[in-house]
């Protein structure tokens, strides 16, 4: 199965975190972040990379999830539209500068909330801004 996905992510505090050798050190606050992403081979592969502990620091949000805790997934089927949701988070929330966006020319696939609900609910709005159906990933 292939898609594409926005992880929940929550920090429990303020931290300073090193985001690869490009980006640098980056201040982020304590809240919820949404990121942005997309698996065009194996999406679940891809989602449990991402809940694991144990794996390689390769992409940006690697180092994020080092500080961070999925909290929720919400992602879609066979259809890579993570620019369109990006825009559209973009548009509603604080995007951090360049962070998992290498591949594309939006400015950020991270975005900062205060709380989870407004999270979630921004990225319900994004799936229904371009009318696809989304669901919940359960590991």
């Amino acid at each position: 199965m292939k898609g594409c996905y926005c992880l929940i992510i929550h920090l429990n505090q303020a931290n300073e975190i090193k985001i690869g050798k490009r980006l640098g050190k980056i201040n982020f606050k304590k809240g919820y972040y949404v990121y942005v992403g997309s698996a065009m081979n194996s999406l679940e592969s891809r989602l449990n990379r991402h809940l694991s502990d144990e794996k390689k620091l390769h992409w940006h949000i690697d180092y994020l999830l080092k500080k961070g805790k999925i909290t929720e997934i919400i992602y879609n089927k066979n259809k890579k539209v993570e620019c369109e949701l990006s825009q559209y988070l973009s548009t509603q929330a604080e995007g951090i500068r360049d962070f998992g966006c290498s591949d594309c020319d939006c400015e950020s696939h991270l975005y900062y909330f205060k709380t989870k609900n407004e999270a979630i609910e921004c990225v319900e709005n994004a799936y229904d801004s371009i009318a696809m159906d989304y669901e919940f990933f359960r590991k």
